[in-house]
């Protein structure tokens, strides 16, 4: 029998992935704590380096290319250093920038996490800075983001959204997502911090515990997890839940619950749901089911929240995992 790593090194880097959403530059300004200021009472740091990386859509687009497949990314940046810089990045990490538009008037949404310690000691994040981009975008750019969406998804095995709500997963760009799912018939999976309610009828969706919890009203549990999965007309709900792993909903199954792979103490969780949708569009887009898509989604989870910073996972590193951690019965009950 065919394990789950050898299906997914045979068949995710023949797989093209649109990814359409908010493209956000993560930025990491490390600084060394020189001394106490005197204009007030708080510390001087000393800038060292500021490290420039893919962000939100961005970031899941720079995880596919590193699981070996290709991603063509689309989306918007500002005519600003920061869309300069992040353009940069993920070009250098192999992910198709052609689709992405420069607004002339926009900004790039920018996320500046301060980094801070003493000589030879750990940085530790201190505070966090956010430029954000405009709310919604213009009229001209979404007709171009649409027509981009439209010409890219004929060629494509599977449409990812990702919704940070800075304005391109408007409601026009997620119908004419579905349609052209429907018409090419290649899922389309969500992931969305603020709106997921309005994103009804796509094949999947990935939203993490405190997301759910916010839809649902109190405290998670499968009952409402399958409601909600119902409600959204999804054919299956991936809810993320940290250091307890993942559970899968599906139609016509019992909820699947997928346990931590690593360690339970994470280094750093940031864009870690980036990574989920990504490996977990590219199981689909494979041929894979439900579950086993959900299992690797769940090992790359694992693998990328052990890195510093907004980080991705290769193929390699998913193999590896897969193969030394062969997950569990795919098709035990929660």
């Amino acid at each position: 029998m065919t394990s789950l790593a050898e299906k997914i090194s045979g068949a995710f880097p023949k797989k093209r992935i649109v990814i359409i959403g908010d493209l956000v530059a993560d930025q990491f300004l490390h600084g060394t704590i020189a001394r106490v200021s005197r204009e007030a009472p708080v510390f001087i740091l000393r800038h060292d380096e500021t490290d420039t990386r893919p962000g939100a859509a961005a970031n899941a687009a720079a995880n596919v290319a590193d699981l070996g497949a290709c991603p063509i990314l689309i989306g918007t940046v500002g005519d600003d250093e920061s869309g300069r810089l992040l353009l940069k990045c993920l070009a250098a990490s192999g992910v198709d920038c052609r689709n992405v538009v420069t607004d002339p008037l926009g900004r790039t949404t920018t996320k500046v996490r301060v980094l801070a310690g003493q000589h030879y000691a750990a940085r530790q994040q201190v505070i966090r800075i956010d430029y954000e981009g405009a709310a919604a975008v213009t009229a001209p750019v979404k007709n171009e983001l649409m027509e981009r969406l439209d010409a890219a998804a004929a060629a494509a095995d599977a449409i990812v959204i990702s919704d940070y709500n800075y304005g391109v997963a408007c409601p026009d760009v997620f119908e004419a997502a579905l349609r052209l799912s429907r018409e090419n018939s290649i899922p389309l999976i969500t992931d969305s911090r603020f709106r997921l309610a309005e994103f009804g009828n796509a094949t999947a969706a990935t939203p993490n515990q405190e997301e759910v919890e916010q839809l649902t009203g109190g405290e998670m549990d499968h009952e409402k997890c399958e409601g909600l999965r119902q409600k959204l007309g999804l054919a299956a709900l991936l809810v993320t839940r940290g250091n307890k792993g993942m559970v899968l909903y599906r139609e016509g199954h019992s909820a699947l619950s997928l346990g931590p792979v690593g360690s339970t103490e994470p280094i750093d969780v940031t864009g870690a749901g980036d990574t989920v949708i990504a490996a977990f569009a590219l199981g689909l887009a494979s041929g894979l089911d439900f579950a086993e898509s959900a299992a690797a989604a769940n090992h790359a989870g694992g693998i990328v929240v052990m890195k510093k910073g907004t980080a991705t996972v290769s193929a390699a590193e998913l193999f590896d995992s897969l193969s030394s951690n062969r997950p569990d019965s795919l098709e035990s009950a929660a």
